[in-house]
């Protein structure tokens, strides 16, 4: 059955398949394409003894990574790649039963950075957070146990190897446990208490006309970390690496590849910059991925890990939760670390990487804050792209 996404201009689906040519709401223009720098994102073995000095230097200078013998069994990505295109092979009519609301996280749907984007996306998406059971129930009423159980093994697997991943970063910036404690409102030392994560599916069907439209378009993650898996045999993961431009992610047999977030750029008080990236489109072969989006326990606040700040590199980013932020970064979008920022005067010299500084392709429809009152209850209403 073909994917099919609701175009919310015309209130019917669209059919991605049947379309021989690209309508002017997905059409984006020449999309400026990978310069063909022969450097590739890092590969990491994580059974390499000097894995926690190789992450450290791929964060600091790229701030995304791949990395292989991670532990997780090939069958469980295989099952949840599987699942995930079983998914989006449902028929409209029925992913369209687990839609997520206007104002949810959870279920199924296009991109929700969209809003800051005059043209859509070539792409449909489905947002886990929790448990699945309800939206299971909803897409396989009578057989919704084995999505139930692909789903909730893939969240133990992932979070487990971000905890992982978490130590080597935090290790690799000389950092122990008593100092991501005093860096946090956490009562107990460790990576971060009651840490978890959402997972995020994205279908990219072929298109007619690749060049000009675009599948996802570029931000940065709000996380800690995101571990995504891609489909193997069919690239189109970029992203933005300094003077080098968009550089092209393809898929590693068996690796996943690890994005910085934002939460880690403000724990690491800028070392660690997070990545923007994007998804192109293919003209004959359908995309899927599946990224984990890690962060920290719903009351923890982040803030510059102490041990990393001093009269010459002051605080960048005052402390916040991860559903504040999502919640700045639902309204603010790119400008979003920008508004945790304190005020002094090294700050106000002091800017954001190359990588916030990028042009992204496509306007973005933001208009200058003039203030923001972040409620701490706030529920996680932002996108998890």
């Amino acid at each position: 059955m073909p994917s099919r996404l609701l175009d919310a201009s015309k209130s019917h689906p669209l059919d991605f398949y049947s379309l021989k040519e690209l309508p002017e709401s997905y059409r984006w223009g020449p999309l400026d394409d990978p310069n063909g720098s022969t450097e590739p994102v890092p590969i990491i073995n994580l059974d390499d003894p000097n894995a926690r000095e190789l992450i450290g230097h791929a964060c600091k200078s790229w701030g995304v990574f791949q990395i292989t013998n991670h532990g997780i069994p090939k069958r469980v990505l295989n099952d949840m790649e599987g699942t995930g295109k079983s998914l989006f092979g449902l028929p409209a009519r029925q992913k369209l039963k687990a839609a997520r609301p206007q104002d949810g996280v959870s279920g199924y749907g296009p991109a929700r950075i969209s809003a800051f984007f005059p043209k859509r996306m070539w792409s449909e998406g489905f947002t886990i957070l929790g448990s699945p059971l309800q939206h299971a129930r909803q897409l396989w009423p009578n057989d919704y146990r084995k999505f139930c159980d692909i789903i909730e093994e893939y969240q133990k697997e992932m979070n487990m190897l971000a905890g992982k991943l978490m130590w080597l970063i935090l290790d690799s910036l000389g950092v122990s446990n008593q100092d991501v404690k005093r860096a946090t409102s956490q009562k107990r030392p460790g990576p971060f208490e009651g840490s978890s994560g959402a997972i995020q599916l994205n279908s990219y069907p072929a298109c007619p006309d690749p060049g000009r439209a675009m599948g996802l378009a570029a931000h940065t993650d709000s996380t800690l970390l995101t571990i995504l898996h891609q489909s193997s045999g069919t690239s189109g993961l970029q992203v933005h690496h300094g003077r080098a431009g968009w550089v092209m992610v393809p898929p590693l047999p068996g690796g996943l590849v690890i994005n910085v977030g934002d939460l880690l750029q403000i724990l690491s008080n800028g070392q660690y910059p997070s990545v923007y990236h994007r998804a192109v489109v293919n003209r004959t072969q359908h995309r899927l991925s599946i990224a984990y989006l890690y962060g920290p326990g719903s009351g923890v606040r982040v803030r510059p890990i102490p041990k990393l700040v001093n009269n010459d590199h002051p605080p960048l980013y005052g402390p916040v939760t991860w559903s504040e932020y999502l919640e700045i970064k639902a309204k603010y979008f790119d400008k979003a670390l920008s508004l945790i920022r304190p005020n002094n005067d090294k700050n106000k010299n002091n800017n954001e990487n190359n990588n916030h500084n990028i042009k992204i392709n496509g306007p973005i429809m933001v208009a200058k804050p003039k203030s923001v009152n972040v409620d701490s209850e706030a529920k996680i209403l932002a996108a998890l792209a």
